[in-house]
């Protein structure tokens, strides 16, 4: 199913607020500025296929922040591959500034501020997924954020032509199918920021440096299980309890609230997500491995300060003013 959501139906006048809303509920938390004394329209274009979304945005000049103050509301942890089309971008993140062109691909971190202006009208492809489904060290993707990639040279290559094939058919896939694609879209990139990192050998790949982002890799794959618990997650790693949350802790975190805040987080964006027919709370909850509904409410309200059906009826009332949910080819 395609969820389109647009700004052709609204006057000049109400475009930028609802822009802002749409671009933060498609992505992540973002500071919107437009360029236009009247914005023309805007649309976005999106597709999920298991943890990947894949989006096609098309609007007119404009510049997006991600600042310390929107990741320390949400701390969400998601990287985004942006493919540019027409018109260019300036992606500013860790030290770097680049220039982005029609052809050329980018990786921007929401865990750290960002900036991205786009100065004239513009189409681009963004690849969204969970940070942890790379399981690459955390210094290499650091260190290739604000980096340009051509998709001429070296493993950009199958990268750039696999996105570009999966975007092409986003809408045609099963679930199942989709799943596998999207799992071999993160493994194609964590094979590119390998390269790139010069760690192409295969026994530099599995160091202890990689193990919290395999076991966040094994949490975000398990988050529907109920019985997802730290014992598991040792277990199944081999290594103790108490090593797992030491890994952790050096996050100023803990397991469980790792584990609650990424079953929060997809049920935020599920409940944000326009549909003809709604899900209902519960229904999320439950497919995300919350047991309680009543204990879902409170700690949604806790972390986003609202209830789920508040959220979700919020999220309904700014799709009404021009987004629309069409099915699929």
């Amino acid at each position: 199913m395609s969820v389109v959501v647009s700004t052709l139906p609204l006057p000049a006048a109400e475009r930028a607020e609802y822009w802002h809303e749409a671009v933060s509920n498609t992505f992540i938390p973002l500071d919107v500025s437009l360029h236009e004394r009247e914005p023309s329209a805007a649309s976005i274009t999106s597709h999920c296929l298991g943890s990947l979304q894949i989006s096609v945005v098309q609007a007119g000049p404009q510049s997006v922040v991600r600042s310390r103050r929107l990741i320390a509301r949400d701390g969400e942890e998601w990287i985004t591959l942006t493919m540019q089309h027409r018109g260019t971008a300036v992606l500013d993140q860790d030290g770097r500034e680049v220039l982005l062109r029609p052809g050329e691909f980018a990786l921007s971190d929401s865990g750290r501020p960002f900036r991205k202006k786009l100065p004239e009208d513009f189409c681009f492809t963004a690849f969204h997924l969970p940070r942890a489904a790379l399981g690459v060290l955390p210094q290499d993707l650091r260190a290739l954020t604000a980096t340009v990639f051509t998709g001429d040279s070296g493993c950009a290559v199958p990268v750039a032509s696999y996105l570009t094939g999966l975007a092409r058919g986003a809408g045609t896939f099963d679930a199942y199918v989709g799943r596998r694609l999207a799992a071999t879209a993160a493994d194609l990139l964590a094979v590119l920021i390998h390269e790139r990192r010069g760690r192409m050998n295969p026994q530099t790949l599995g160091t202890a440096g990689a193990l919290p982002a395999t076991i966040k890799d094994y949490i975000v794959r398990n988050l529907a299980d109920p019985g997802l618990s730290p014992e598991g997650i040792a277990a199944a790693h081999r290594v103790s309890v108490r090593y797992l949350h030491k890994l952790f802790q050096g996050e100023e975190t803990t397991v469980s609230r790792w584990i609650r805040q990424q079953r929060l987080e997809r049920c935020r964006r599920e409940l944000s997500r326009p549909a003809a027919v709604p899900p209902t709370v519960a229904s999320v909850a439950q497919r995300w491995g919350f047991v309680s509904p009543s204990h879902f409410s409170r700690v949604f309200r806790a972390a986003y300060g609202m209830s789920p059906r508040e959220w979700q009826a919020n999220a309904g009332a700014v799709d009404g003013r021009g987004g629309r949910t069409v099915p699929g080819p």
